[in-house]
């Protein structure tokens, strides 16, 4: 774990592997951390350089100052700049996704491709997250933390592993509550519809059938905005396949890399 500071702010990061290597740089989603993808990397090819942060007000990194999408993805960007970083391709998890999809219609040129994880161009309605918001106020993260759960894992994988499903509502609930209410209204004044329309970097879509925030159809309506994206969808899995199904995420996104030639 290290820190940069970007507009006076500091930001949690993790960078491994070789100098030289092909350089993975991962946005997580809401309500978690840059330790949700930990289990994915083992599943990776050899000889990347993996960038893991936690995005402002998740995590140890601390609030944003603006709350856009679109500030995240300068967030990103400036982490790639601090790092000396002048490409990668950009994997994003739910609103991790957004912002990946933002920081490469904003810096195409620095943006070799894209994996999509259980996201979309708009996620939810304006309703949706106010209620989600005022949820917030009225129960906390840890009052939430179950109904949150259902949506991020399946039932199967709920009931087969109490022990892991503990420590993801720990981490939920210890996340800033400021940080979480900033990024619901960001999804909630999100839409990127036009943006994706002109997104022209190798991109990877991934849906899980048992996600109940971001469904196949969801992901799918993304992928078909962008100019050749490739949909893959895992049967069985929720809305976090990097802790749920780690081998068969890693699987596509290790052939995909391969295919495209990022590797």
């Amino acid at each position: 774990m290290q820190a940069v500071r970007i507009e006076g702010r500091s930001i949690e990061y993790c960078l491994e592997g070789p100098a030289d290597g092909p350089v993975l740089a991962f946005s997580n989603s809401l309500g978690t951390d840059g330790r949700v993808w930990d289990r994915l990397l083992p599943h990776l090819p050899a000889g990347l350089r993996l960038l893991r942060y936690s995005k402002a007000g998740h995590g140890l990194s601390d609030l944003a100052r603006r709350h856009s999408i679109d500030e995240h993805a300068g967030d990103l960007l400036a982490l790639m700049d601090a790092l000396g970083i002048e490409r990668a391709t950009l994997v994003g998890l739910s609103v991790g996704g957004m912002i990946a999809q933002a920081a490469a219609a904003r810096a195409p040129e620095r943006v070799a491709g894209l994996v999509l994880c259980c996201t979309a161009h708009k996620i939810g309605t304006a309703d949706l997250w106010e209620q989600r918001i005022a949820e917030l106020a009225k129960k906390g993260l840890a009052g939430m933390a179950d109904g949150v759960m259902e949506r991020w894992f399946s039932a199967a994988w709920r009931a087969a592993n109490p022990a892991d499903l503990a420590l993801w509502k720990n981490m939920l609930s210890r996340q800033p509550a400021e940080g979480y209410g900033a990024i619901c209204a960001a999804i909630r004044d999100a839409d990127l519809t036009e943006t994706v329309r002109g997104l022209r970097q190798p991109t990877l879509c991934v849906a899980g059938t048992e996600d109940g925030s971001t469904p196949p159809e969801v992901v799918g309506g993304l992928a078909e905005l962008i100019p050749g994206a490739r949909l893959e969808v895992i049967e069985g899995v929720g809305h976090i396949p990097c802790v749920e199904a780690p081998e068969r995420l890693g699987a596509l996104v290790s052939a995909f890399l391969e295919e495209r030639g990022l590797v």
